[in-house]
């Protein structure tokens, strides 16, 4: 392991408490997903609970803390470490502060994981707890990927710099294509997480060297209700000609852009079954998100020097035996083709087709088990 102040860690290994059962603490913008994870990686228990705001929330959270049984650590998913958490850090006052003040940076997901920090803790005040951080995977992205060519006045003054996201998720993915390749050694690999958020990472040696999205989860490919990437003189044109205001521009870029601002529809399902009955909006939507998609990861490969393997997570990517057949038929000109058979089937695989040069996988989506692993290498020493 290896510091890097304030008791940040930066798992270089297994921990020393692989027993520990963790409590996996997971925030979204609406709901409270809680996993106890044992210590041989086996789920314990599971309850998925509305996000806490309040009173009777909390109290709700104290009941399915108490009836998943007694865990040794927590592991808290926060969503921005800004530039201050490399990786996972056991939880302390002083990190809580720091951690409030980053809440601009995700106002849609950082309140929600404190209030859900705060709530468990609450539950569980002997138990130590781990914060462990969507962005800390992507922090050693070469400077030439995480820059924006802004005033260097402005970059000085303000953290204003390409973080990315889904980090778990996407180290998650790293470990398990790793395994299911048979392959350790160095792998350049193209991670798709596809869900309602959806970016991709370019990881060499299971470190990621690139990803899609930036300062904000909107960079990036198009998403279930995000835009994703957009020139930003459109977002100014709309805020100085049209007026619209600053408020209203972020909400829609949020929740009405993407699949849902095409076709009508977020969820991918309904958008390809529309597309089947000859929806001509739901068709746009699908090419303009395969078209984005295709590029994104011709980018990642390019960032990389090649690909030796292409990932599938997310509720898309591990659910869309058509999206993922789609995509990869419009990366064919990088070696990617996948087998119409294993494609169709379920659970972590590998799905290549014969003869091609880019190996083809598909992965539960497990952040659990990477915050779990995360735990264990933070408090290893002080609970082994």
């Amino acid at each position: 392991m290896t510091e890097t102040g304030d008791n940040v860690v930066v798992p270089s290994g297994k921990g020393a408490a692989g027993g520990l059962r963790v409590l996996v603490v997971n925030a979204g913008s609406s709901s409270l997903k809680l996993r106890l994870i044992d210590g041989a990686d086996q789920l314990g228990g599971s309850v998925d609970l509305p996000a806490p705001r309040g009173i009777a929330e909390d109290e709700a959270v104290r009941r399915a803390v108490e009836g998943l049984g007694p865990p040794d650590a927590v592991g808290h998913r926060i969503v921005h470490g800004g530039s201050q958490f490399l990786g996972p850090v056991r939880i302390t006052d002083r990190v809580v502060r720091r951690l409030e003040a980053l809440s601009d940076l995700a106002p849609l997901h950082q309140p929600k994981s404190l209030a859900a920090l705060a709530a468990v803790s609450a539950a569980l005040p002997d138990v130590p707890g781990v914060a462990c951080f969507d962005t800390a995977f992507h922090a050693g992205i070469p400077a030439a990927a995480s820059t924006y060519a802004l005033p260097l006045e402005w970059r000085k003054r303000w953290d204003l710099r390409r973080f990315g996201f889904h980090g778990l998720s996407h180290s998650y993915v790293a470990r398990r294509v790793a395994q299911l390749a048979g392959q350790p050694g160095e792998l350049r690999l193209v991670s798709c997480h596809l869900g309602a958020g959806a970016s991709l990472a370019a990881i060499v040696d299971g470190r990621s060297v690139d990803t899609t999205m930036g300062f904000t989860p909107l960079e990036g490919l198009v998403m279930a209700t995000r835009s994703g990437s957009v020139d930003p003189g459109l977002v100014l044109w709309l805020e100085e000609h049209v007026g619209m205001p600053p408020a209203e521009l972020a909400a829609a870029l949020e929740y009405r852009g993407g699949l849902l601002a095409l076709a009508g529809r977020s969820d991918m399902r309904a958008v390809l079954a529309a597309e089947e009955r000859g929806d001509g909006e739901a068709a746009l939507a699908i090419a303009v998100y395969l078209h984005r998609l295709r590029a994104a990861v011709a980018a990642m490969a390019a960032a990389m020097g090649g690909i030796d393997a292409l990932a599938f997570t997310g509720g898309v990517g591990e659910n869309s035996a058509p999206i993922r057949e789609r995509a990869a038929r419009d990366l064919a000109f990088l070696g990617v083709a996948v087998n119409s058979g294993s494609n169709a089937a379920v659970g972590d695989r590998e799905i290549t087709a014969a003869g091609a040069r880019v190996r083809s996988f598909v992965v539960t989506a497990r952040e659990d088990l990477q915050i779990a692993a995360e735990v264990r290498a933070v408090l290893g020493e002080s609970l082994a």
